[in-house]
Protein backbone atom coordinates (compact mmCIF):
# COMPACT_ATOMS: atom_id res chain seq x y z
CA UNK A 1 0.00 0.00 0.00
CA UNK A 2 2.35 2.54 0.90
CA UNK A 3 4.16 2.11 -3.06
CA UNK A 4 1.10 3.10 -4.14
CA UNK A 5 0.23 5.73 -2.44
CA UNK A 6 3.76 7.00 -3.26
CA UNK A 7 3.16 6.72 -6.54
CA UNK A 8 -0.13 8.42 -6.14
CA UNK A 9 1.68 11.27 -4.54
CA UNK A 10 4.13 11.51 -6.99
CA UNK A 11 2.40 11.56 -9.92
CA UNK A 12 -0.32 13.99 -8.31
CA UNK A 13 2.58 16.58 -7.81
CA UNK A 14 3.77 16.17 -11.12
CA UNK A 15 0.77 17.20 -13.02
CA UNK A 16 -2.10 17.93 -10.41
CA UNK A 17 -1.53 21.56 -10.88
CA UNK A 18 -3.09 20.76 -14.17
CA UNK A 19 -7.12 21.35 -12.57
CA UNK A 20 -6.35 25.47 -12.82
CA UNK A 21 -5.44 24.53 -16.47
CA UNK A 22 -8.03 25.54 -19.27
CA UNK A 23 -8.57 24.59 -22.71
CA UNK A 24 -5.79 23.93 -26.18
CA UNK A 25 -5.65 23.61 -29.60
CA UNK A 26 -7.84 21.26 -30.89
CA UNK A 27 -10.30 20.79 -27.21
CA UNK A 28 -12.22 23.44 -28.82
CA UNK A 29 -13.06 20.84 -31.41
CA UNK A 30 -14.85 19.31 -28.65
CA UNK A 31 -17.58 21.65 -28.33
CA UNK A 32 -18.57 21.79 -32.13
CA UNK A 33 -19.60 18.22 -32.03
CA UNK A 34 -23.53 17.55 -31.72
CA UNK A 35 -22.54 14.68 -29.85
CA UNK A 36 -21.62 16.81 -26.73
CA UNK A 37 -25.44 18.06 -26.51
CA UNK A 38 -27.85 16.09 -27.42
CA UNK A 39 -28.33 11.97 -27.67
CA UNK A 40 -29.18 11.48 -30.59
CA UNK A 41 -26.09 13.10 -31.53
CA UNK A 42 -24.01 11.40 -29.42
CA UNK A 43 -25.39 7.90 -30.82
CA UNK A 44 -24.52 8.97 -33.92
CA UNK A 45 -20.74 8.58 -32.61
CA UNK A 46 -21.13 4.78 -32.73
CA UNK A 47 -20.80 4.32 -36.51
CA UNK A 48 -17.85 3.43 -38.60
CA UNK A 49 -16.82 6.83 -39.66
CA UNK A 50 -16.17 7.71 -35.69
CA UNK A 51 -12.69 5.88 -34.23
CA UNK A 52 -12.84 6.52 -30.65
CA UNK A 53 -16.38 6.59 -29.46
CA UNK A 54 -15.09 5.41 -26.00
CA UNK A 55 -13.43 8.60 -25.40
CA UNK A 56 -16.44 10.78 -26.86
CA UNK A 57 -18.55 9.12 -24.32
CA UNK A 58 -16.31 10.28 -21.61
CA UNK A 59 -16.82 13.91 -23.20
CA UNK A 60 -20.15 13.95 -23.22
CA UNK A 61 -20.49 13.07 -19.53
CA UNK A 62 -18.37 15.73 -18.96
CA UNK A 63 -20.42 18.09 -20.72
CA UNK A 64 -23.76 17.10 -19.38
CA UNK A 65 -21.96 17.57 -15.81
CA UNK A 66 -19.78 20.41 -16.00
CA UNK A 67 -20.73 22.05 -19.45
CA UNK A 68 -17.39 24.08 -20.26
CA UNK A 69 -15.93 24.13 -17.19
CA UNK A 70 -11.96 22.91 -18.18
CA UNK A 71 -12.17 21.56 -14.04
CA UNK A 72 -14.15 18.66 -14.92
CA UNK A 73 -12.07 17.50 -18.04
CA UNK A 74 -8.92 17.95 -16.39
CA UNK A 75 -9.73 16.12 -13.14
CA UNK A 76 -11.19 12.69 -15.43
CA UNK A 77 -7.86 13.04 -17.74
CA UNK A 78 -5.84 13.62 -13.97
CA UNK A 79 -7.92 10.60 -12.85
CA UNK A 80 -7.36 8.42 -15.54
CA UNK A 81 -4.14 8.61 -15.48
CA UNK A 82 -3.64 8.50 -11.52
CA UNK A 83 -5.44 4.88 -12.15
CA UNK A 84 -3.02 4.10 -15.23
CA UNK A 85 -0.22 4.83 -12.75
CA UNK A 86 -1.40 2.24 -10.20
CA UNK A 87 -2.38 -0.45 -12.75
CA UNK A 88 1.12 -0.21 -14.52
CA UNK A 89 2.37 -0.99 -11.01
CA UNK A 90 -0.02 -4.22 -10.65
CA UNK A 91 0.93 -5.56 -14.03
CA UNK A 92 4.79 -4.89 -13.68
CA UNK A 93 5.31 -6.24 -9.70
CA UNK A 94 4.04 -9.31 -11.27
CA UNK A 95 6.71 -9.69 -14.30
CA UNK A 96 10.11 -7.83 -13.21
CA UNK A 97 11.99 -7.62 -9.49
CA UNK A 98 9.39 -5.62 -7.22
CA UNK A 99 11.83 -2.58 -6.68
CA UNK A 100 12.58 -2.53 -10.83
CA UNK A 101 8.60 -2.42 -10.95
CA UNK A 102 8.46 0.49 -8.18
CA UNK A 103 11.18 2.54 -10.27
CA UNK A 104 9.39 1.95 -13.62
CA UNK A 105 6.01 3.00 -12.30
CA UNK A 106 7.13 6.21 -10.60
CA UNK A 107 8.87 6.84 -14.04
CA UNK A 108 5.51 6.35 -16.20
CA UNK A 109 3.83 8.13 -12.88
CA UNK A 110 6.00 11.08 -13.83
CA UNK A 111 8.08 11.71 -16.36
CA UNK A 112 7.77 15.41 -18.57
CA UNK A 113 6.95 13.15 -21.85
CA UNK A 114 3.94 12.47 -20.46
CA UNK A 115 2.82 15.94 -19.70
CA UNK A 116 0.63 16.25 -23.42
CA UNK A 117 -1.11 13.51 -22.63
CA UNK A 118 -2.35 14.23 -19.19
CA UNK A 119 -2.81 18.02 -19.15
CA UNK A 120 -4.07 18.37 -22.81
CA UNK A 121 -7.99 17.09 -22.62
CA UNK A 122 -7.79 16.30 -25.98
CA UNK A 123 -4.78 14.00 -25.34
CA UNK A 124 -7.21 11.81 -23.35
CA UNK A 125 -7.81 8.98 -25.60
CA UNK A 126 -4.39 7.08 -25.17
CA UNK A 127 -4.67 7.58 -21.32
CA UNK A 128 -7.69 5.98 -21.60
CA UNK A 129 -6.87 3.73 -24.01
CA UNK A 130 -3.47 2.91 -22.07
CA UNK A 131 -5.67 2.64 -18.91
CA UNK A 132 -7.98 -0.32 -20.48
CA UNK A 133 -4.64 -1.96 -22.01
CA UNK A 134 -3.20 -2.41 -18.59
CA UNK A 135 -6.65 -3.75 -17.17
CA UNK A 136 -5.78 -6.30 -20.69
CA UNK A 137 -2.74 -6.87 -19.70
CA UNK A 138 -3.31 -7.38 -15.92
CA UNK A 139 -6.25 -9.95 -16.79
CA UNK A 140 -3.82 -11.85 -19.15
CA UNK A 141 -0.78 -12.14 -16.52
CA UNK A 142 -3.38 -13.20 -14.09
CA UNK A 143 -5.26 -16.29 -16.53
CA UNK A 144 -8.71 -14.18 -17.43
CA UNK A 145 -7.42 -14.44 -21.18
CA UNK A 146 -11.14 -13.86 -22.33
CA UNK A 147 -11.56 -10.83 -19.81
CA UNK A 148 -8.55 -9.69 -21.19
CA UNK A 149 -9.88 -9.46 -24.52
CA UNK A 150 -12.81 -7.61 -23.51
CA UNK A 151 -10.28 -5.14 -21.99
CA UNK A 152 -8.09 -4.56 -25.27
CA UNK A 153 -11.50 -3.98 -27.07
CA UNK A 154 -12.78 -1.51 -25.44
CA UNK A 155 -9.19 0.51 -25.43
CA UNK A 156 -9.83 -0.10 -29.27
CA UNK A 157 -12.59 2.25 -29.15
CA UNK A 158 -10.92 4.52 -26.72
CA UNK A 159 -8.00 5.28 -29.34
CA UNK A 160 -6.46 2.97 -31.91
CA UNK A 161 -3.32 3.32 -31.67
CA UNK A 162 -2.62 0.38 -28.65
CA UNK A 163 -3.44 -1.92 -31.68
CA UNK A 164 0.16 -3.09 -31.37
CA UNK A 165 -0.32 -4.51 -27.77
CA UNK A 166 -1.07 -8.44 -29.22
CA UNK A 167 2.05 -8.17 -30.87
CA UNK A 168 3.81 -7.82 -27.95
CA UNK A 169 1.93 -10.58 -26.14
CA UNK A 170 3.50 -12.86 -29.25
CA UNK A 171 6.92 -11.74 -28.89
CA UNK A 172 6.63 -12.06 -25.14
CA UNK A 173 6.41 -16.26 -25.41
CA UNK A 174 10.20 -15.97 -26.55
CA UNK A 175 10.99 -13.32 -23.42
CA UNK A 176 8.49 -13.82 -20.20
CA UNK A 177 6.34 -17.22 -20.61
CA UNK A 178 4.66 -15.93 -17.64
CA UNK A 179 2.69 -13.64 -20.38
CA UNK A 180 1.51 -16.83 -21.23
CA UNK A 181 0.67 -19.44 -18.77
CA UNK A 182 1.41 -19.03 -15.02
CA UNK A 183 0.10 -22.36 -14.72
CA UNK A 184 2.02 -24.34 -17.10
CA UNK A 185 -0.78 -26.37 -18.11
CA UNK A 186 -1.28 -27.06 -22.42
CA UNK A 187 -4.82 -26.17 -22.21
CA UNK A 188 -3.84 -22.58 -20.70
CA UNK A 189 -1.47 -22.38 -23.05
CA UNK A 190 -4.12 -23.31 -26.14
CA UNK A 191 -6.83 -20.66 -24.67
CA UNK A 192 -3.73 -18.02 -24.71
CA UNK A 193 -3.42 -18.67 -28.35
CA UNK A 194 -6.64 -18.62 -28.98
CA UNK A 195 -7.32 -15.31 -26.90
CA UNK A 196 -4.10 -13.82 -28.86
CA UNK A 197 -5.57 -14.28 -32.39
CA UNK A 198 -8.66 -13.01 -31.36
CA UNK A 199 -6.84 -9.73 -30.03
CA UNK A 200 -5.10 -9.31 -33.71
CA UNK A 201 -8.66 -9.57 -34.71
CA UNK A 202 -9.59 -6.92 -33.02
CA UNK A 203 -6.39 -4.55 -34.27
CA UNK A 204 -7.17 -5.48 -37.58
CA UNK A 205 -10.70 -4.37 -37.56
CA UNK A 206 -9.61 -1.55 -35.43
CA UNK A 207 -7.31 -0.90 -38.50
CA UNK A 208 -9.43 -1.05 -40.77
CA UNK A 209 -12.03 1.31 -39.07
CA UNK A 210 -9.62 3.89 -39.17
CA UNK A 211 -8.46 3.58 -42.52
CA UNK A 212 -12.43 3.97 -44.23
CA UNK A 213 -12.56 7.09 -41.42
CA UNK A 214 -10.35 8.95 -42.71
CA UNK A 215 -10.85 8.26 -46.41
CA UNK A 216 -14.72 9.45 -45.97
CA UNK A 217 -14.44 11.99 -43.63
CA UNK A 218 -13.34 15.52 -44.71
CA UNK A 219 -10.43 17.34 -43.33
CA UNK A 220 -9.42 13.97 -41.37
CA UNK A 221 -5.56 14.17 -40.19
CA UNK A 222 -4.71 11.39 -41.10
CA UNK A 223 -4.71 8.66 -43.18
CA UNK A 224 -4.80 9.61 -47.61
CA UNK A 225 -6.00 13.29 -46.20
CA UNK A 226 -2.90 13.65 -44.19
CA UNK A 227 -0.52 15.81 -46.64
CA UNK A 228 2.42 13.26 -46.51
CA UNK A 229 2.96 9.85 -48.08
CA UNK A 230 3.18 6.71 -46.30
CA UNK A 231 6.95 6.71 -47.64
CA UNK A 232 7.72 10.13 -46.57
CA UNK A 233 6.15 9.43 -43.18
CA UNK A 234 8.04 6.53 -42.56
CA UNK A 235 11.37 8.76 -43.54
CA UNK A 236 10.18 10.82 -40.79
CA UNK A 237 9.63 8.49 -38.00
CA UNK A 238 13.18 7.52 -37.90
CA UNK A 239 14.38 10.91 -36.54
CA UNK A 240 11.02 11.55 -35.35
CA UNK A 241 11.75 8.24 -32.84
CA UNK A 242 15.06 9.26 -31.69
CA UNK A 243 13.83 12.21 -30.55
CA UNK A 244 11.48 10.32 -28.59
CA UNK A 245 14.57 8.37 -26.95
CA UNK A 246 16.50 12.06 -26.48
CA UNK A 247 13.92 13.33 -24.15
CA UNK A 248 13.04 10.12 -22.32
CA UNK A 249 17.06 10.23 -20.96
CA UNK A 250 17.52 14.07 -21.57
CA UNK A 251 14.09 15.78 -20.40
CA UNK A 252 14.70 18.50 -22.08
CA UNK A 253 13.50 20.28 -25.58
CA UNK A 254 9.46 19.78 -25.16
CA UNK A 255 7.15 21.36 -27.08
CA UNK A 256 3.56 20.71 -28.51
CA UNK A 257 4.59 21.68 -32.16
CA UNK A 258 7.86 20.20 -32.38
CA UNK A 259 9.91 21.58 -35.86
CA UNK A 260 9.83 17.72 -37.76
CA UNK A 261 10.24 17.93 -41.61
CA UNK A 262 10.94 14.84 -43.62
CA UNK A 263 14.51 14.36 -44.31
CA UNK A 264 16.71 13.57 -47.28
CA UNK A 265 16.34 9.51 -47.98
CA UNK A 266 19.68 8.89 -46.95
CA UNK A 267 19.37 10.44 -43.31
CA UNK A 268 15.75 9.14 -42.91
CA UNK A 269 17.65 5.56 -43.38
CA UNK A 270 19.95 6.24 -41.53
CA UNK A 271 18.35 7.15 -38.34
CA UNK A 272 15.98 3.74 -38.65
CA UNK A 273 19.27 1.48 -39.37
CA UNK A 274 20.29 3.34 -35.69
CA UNK A 275 17.40 2.21 -34.54
CA UNK A 276 17.44 -1.20 -35.60
CA UNK A 277 21.06 -1.74 -34.91
CA UNK A 278 20.18 -0.90 -31.21
CA UNK A 279 17.73 -3.63 -30.79
CA UNK A 280 19.56 -6.13 -32.53
CA UNK A 281 22.24 -4.98 -29.81
CA UNK A 282 19.82 -5.32 -27.16
CA UNK A 283 18.46 -8.92 -28.48
CA UNK A 284 21.57 -10.33 -28.06
CA UNK A 285 21.06 -10.44 -23.97
CA UNK A 286 17.71 -12.37 -24.80
CA UNK A 287 16.79 -11.06 -21.12
CA UNK A 288 14.16 -9.03 -19.98
CA UNK A 289 15.30 -6.04 -20.48
CA UNK A 290 16.09 -6.31 -23.88
CA UNK A 291 12.31 -7.17 -24.51
CA UNK A 292 11.03 -4.39 -22.56
CA UNK A 293 12.92 -2.36 -25.05
CA UNK A 294 11.74 -4.08 -27.54
CA UNK A 295 8.17 -4.07 -26.39
CA UNK A 296 7.97 0.00 -26.83
CA UNK A 297 9.62 -0.14 -30.20
CA UNK A 298 6.57 -2.18 -30.80
CA UNK A 299 3.98 -0.30 -29.68
CA UNK A 300 4.97 2.60 -31.31
CA UNK A 301 4.13 0.89 -34.71
CA UNK A 302 0.87 2.28 -34.86
CA UNK A 303 1.63 5.96 -34.48
CA UNK A 304 5.46 5.52 -35.99
CA UNK A 305 5.54 3.48 -39.13
CA UNK A 306 3.97 3.56 -42.22
CA UNK A 307 -0.31 5.28 -41.72
CA UNK A 308 0.42 9.04 -42.15
CA UNK A 309 -0.75 11.83 -39.88
CA UNK A 310 -0.81 15.12 -40.45
CA UNK A 311 1.26 15.91 -37.20
CA UNK A 312 4.22 14.03 -37.56
CA UNK A 313 5.22 13.91 -33.74
CA UNK A 314 3.57 14.67 -30.58
CA UNK A 315 4.93 13.34 -27.27
CA UNK A 316 1.61 12.14 -26.15
CA UNK A 317 2.04 8.96 -28.60
CA UNK A 318 4.40 7.94 -25.96
CA UNK A 319 2.09 7.40 -23.66
CA UNK A 320 1.73 3.45 -24.07
CA UNK A 321 5.17 2.88 -25.03
CA UNK A 322 6.72 4.23 -22.15
CA UNK A 323 5.29 1.88 -19.89
CA UNK A 324 7.66 -0.84 -21.87
CA UNK A 325 10.82 1.58 -21.60
CA UNK A 326 10.13 2.41 -18.11
CA UNK A 327 10.40 -1.12 -17.10
CA UNK A 328 13.78 -1.33 -18.87
CA UNK A 329 15.02 1.62 -17.31
CA UNK A 330 13.77 0.06 -14.23
CA UNK A 331 15.74 -3.07 -14.70
CA UNK A 332 19.07 -1.07 -15.31
CA UNK A 333 18.23 1.41 -12.45
CA UNK A 334 17.62 -1.21 -9.90
CA UNK A 335 21.30 -2.46 -10.34
CA UNK A 336 22.49 1.58 -9.64
CA UNK A 337 24.22 1.71 -6.34
CA UNK A 338 23.28 3.63 -4.39
CA UNK A 339 19.72 3.06 -4.72
CA UNK A 340 19.46 6.82 -3.41
CA UNK A 341 20.97 7.69 -7.56
CA UNK A 342 17.18 6.06 -8.69
CA UNK A 343 15.18 8.27 -6.66
CA UNK A 344 16.81 11.18 -7.44
CA UNK A 345 16.17 10.61 -11.12
CA UNK A 346 12.63 10.18 -10.10
CA UNK A 347 12.64 13.19 -7.86
CA UNK A 348 14.43 15.29 -10.60
CA UNK A 349 11.72 14.24 -13.72
CA UNK A 350 8.97 15.15 -11.37
CA UNK A 351 10.36 18.64 -10.79
CA UNK A 352 10.76 19.27 -14.56
CA UNK A 353 7.14 17.38 -14.99
CA UNK A 354 5.95 20.13 -12.88
CA UNK A 355 7.47 23.47 -15.02
CA UNK A 356 5.69 21.46 -18.08
CA UNK A 357 2.62 21.34 -16.35
CA UNK A 358 2.91 25.02 -15.61
CA UNK A 359 3.58 25.85 -19.15
CA UNK A 360 0.42 24.02 -20.40
CA UNK A 361 -1.64 26.59 -17.74
CA UNK A 362 -2.02 29.01 -20.58
CA UNK A 363 -2.74 29.26 -24.14
CA UNK A 364 -0.11 31.88 -24.29
CA UNK A 365 2.56 29.99 -22.61
CA UNK A 366 2.11 27.16 -24.26
CA UNK A 367 2.33 28.78 -27.47
CA UNK A 368 5.54 31.27 -26.91
CA UNK A 369 7.33 28.23 -26.16
CA UNK A 370 6.18 26.62 -29.00
CA UNK A 371 7.57 29.55 -31.16
CA UNK A 372 10.57 30.25 -29.02
CA UNK A 373 11.58 25.96 -30.08
CA UNK A 374 10.57 26.18 -33.59
CA UNK A 375 10.94 29.90 -34.64
CA UNK A 376 10.33 29.27 -38.30
CA UNK A 377 7.38 27.19 -37.91
CA UNK A 378 4.11 28.93 -38.90
CA UNK A 379 1.18 27.09 -36.90
CA UNK A 380 2.44 27.90 -33.43
CA UNK A 381 2.75 31.77 -34.29
CA UNK A 382 -1.19 31.33 -35.92
CA UNK A 383 -2.02 29.73 -31.80
CA UNK A 384 -0.22 32.34 -30.63
CA UNK A 385 -1.91 35.12 -32.30
CA UNK A 386 -5.31 33.65 -31.06
CA UNK A 387 -4.10 34.03 -27.61
CA UNK A 388 -3.19 37.71 -27.85
CA UNK A 389 -5.01 40.88 -27.83
CA UNK A 390 -5.78 42.12 -30.88
CA UNK A 391 -2.93 44.25 -31.35
CA UNK A 392 -0.02 42.04 -30.69
CA UNK A 393 -2.03 39.31 -32.44
CA UNK A 394 -1.84 41.30 -35.59
CA UNK A 395 1.62 41.90 -35.19
CA UNK A 396 2.75 37.78 -34.87
CA UNK A 397 0.68 37.22 -37.44
CA UNK A 398 2.35 39.28 -40.00
CA UNK A 399 5.34 37.42 -38.70
CA UNK A 400 4.09 34.46 -39.65
CA UNK A 401 3.16 35.90 -42.97
CA UNK A 402 6.80 36.93 -43.53
CA UNK A 403 7.66 33.17 -43.09
CA UNK A 404 4.78 31.74 -45.17
CA UNK A 405 3.41 34.65 -47.91
CA UNK A 406 1.28 32.23 -49.31
CA UNK A 407 0.05 29.97 -46.51
CA UNK A 408 -3.82 30.48 -46.47
CA UNK A 409 -4.17 29.85 -42.48
CA UNK A 410 -2.51 33.31 -41.48
CA UNK A 411 -4.75 34.68 -44.02
CA UNK A 412 -7.96 33.00 -42.39
CA UNK A 413 -6.54 33.56 -39.05
CA UNK A 414 -5.79 37.37 -39.62
CA UNK A 415 -9.12 37.93 -40.73
CA UNK A 416 -11.00 36.32 -37.72
CA UNK A 417 -8.86 38.82 -35.83
CA UNK A 418 -9.94 41.75 -37.99
CA UNK A 419 -13.56 40.61 -37.99
CA UNK A 420 -13.22 40.34 -33.85
CA UNK A 421 -12.11 44.28 -34.16
CA UNK A 422 -14.79 45.36 -36.05
CA UNK A 423 -13.23 45.44 -39.30
CA UNK A 424 -15.60 43.25 -41.44
CA UNK A 425 -14.34 44.82 -45.18
CA UNK A 426 -10.50 44.43 -43.93
CA UNK A 427 -11.84 40.72 -42.59
CA UNK A 428 -13.15 40.13 -46.11
CA UNK A 429 -10.26 41.15 -48.03
CA UNK A 430 -8.10 38.54 -46.09
CA UNK A 431 -10.76 36.09 -46.27
CA UNK A 432 -11.00 36.58 -49.95
CA UNK A 433 -7.00 35.93 -49.81
CA UNK A 434 -7.62 32.81 -47.71
CA UNK A 435 -10.16 31.32 -50.03
CA UNK A 436 -7.87 32.20 -53.36
CA UNK A 437 -4.75 30.21 -51.82
CA UNK A 438 -7.35 26.92 -50.90
CA UNK A 439 -10.53 26.92 -52.91
CA UNK A 440 -11.37 23.55 -51.27
CA UNK A 441 -11.37 24.44 -47.74
CA UNK A 442 -15.02 24.84 -46.91
CA UNK A 443 -13.67 26.90 -43.74
CA UNK A 444 -12.58 29.99 -45.92
CA UNK A 445 -16.15 29.88 -47.61
CA UNK A 446 -17.91 29.85 -44.09
CA UNK A 447 -15.16 32.87 -42.68
CA UNK A 448 -15.85 35.07 -46.17
CA UNK A 449 -19.66 34.08 -45.44
CA UNK A 450 -19.44 35.77 -42.19
CA UNK A 451 -17.78 38.91 -43.29
CA UNK A 452 -20.08 39.13 -45.98
CA UNK A 453 -22.94 38.94 -43.65
CA UNK A 454 -21.11 41.37 -41.50
CA UNK A 455 -21.07 43.96 -43.99
CA UNK A 456 -24.97 43.50 -45.13
CA UNK A 457 -24.55 41.33 -48.00
CA UNK A 458 -26.91 38.39 -46.52
CA UNK A 459 -27.72 36.97 -49.84
CA UNK A 460 -24.13 36.54 -50.50
CA UNK A 461 -23.24 34.79 -47.20
CA UNK A 462 -26.23 32.59 -47.48
CA UNK A 463 -24.50 31.26 -50.51
CA UNK A 464 -21.41 31.13 -49.29
CA UNK A 465 -21.91 29.02 -46.03
CA UNK A 466 -24.58 26.69 -48.83
CA UNK A 467 -21.88 26.06 -50.56
CA UNK A 468 -19.67 25.76 -47.64
CA UNK A 469 -21.88 22.95 -46.53
CA UNK A 470 -21.89 21.15 -50.11
CA UNK A 471 -18.70 21.05 -49.86
CA UNK A 472 -18.40 19.72 -46.39
CA UNK A 473 -21.28 18.40 -44.63
CA UNK A 474 -19.57 18.15 -41.10
CA UNK A 475 -18.81 21.52 -41.01
CA UNK A 476 -20.99 22.59 -38.29
CA UNK A 477 -20.34 26.35 -37.95
CA UNK A 478 -21.79 26.80 -41.43
CA UNK A 479 -24.91 25.25 -40.76
CA UNK A 480 -25.18 27.28 -37.56
CA UNK A 481 -24.42 30.61 -39.57
CA UNK A 482 -26.88 29.31 -42.51
CA UNK A 483 -29.69 28.55 -39.56
CA UNK A 484 -29.15 32.24 -38.26
CA UNK A 485 -29.25 33.77 -41.73
CA UNK A 486 -33.01 32.09 -41.82
CA UNK A 487 -34.15 33.63 -38.22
Amino acid sequence: MRARLLLLAAALVAFGASLGSGFHFDDYAIFSDPALTSLGGWLNIWTWRQTRPLTYLTFWLNYQVGGRDPLGYHLLNLALHLGAVILAYECLRRLVPERAALIAAAIFAVHPIQAEAVNYVWGRSIVLATLLTLASLHAWITDRRWVAVAWFAAALLAKEEVAAFPLVLLVARAFLPVFFSRTGKTNTAKNAYATLSSMLLLSLAAGARVIYATAVTPGAPAGVQAGITPWHYLLAQGPVILRYLRLLVIPYGFTVDPDIRVPAAWLGLAAWLAILGGIVLALRWRGSWSFWLLAGFILLIPSSSLFPAADLAADRRMYLPLLAFAAAAGLLLERVKPQAIAAGAVVALTLVSVARTQVWMTEESLWREAVDRAPEKVRPRIQLARALPAAPALEVLAEARNLAPYDPAVAAETGKTLLSEGQPAAALQEFGRALALDPRDARNLNNRGVALEAIGQTEAARADFERALRMDPSLTEARINLQNLAR
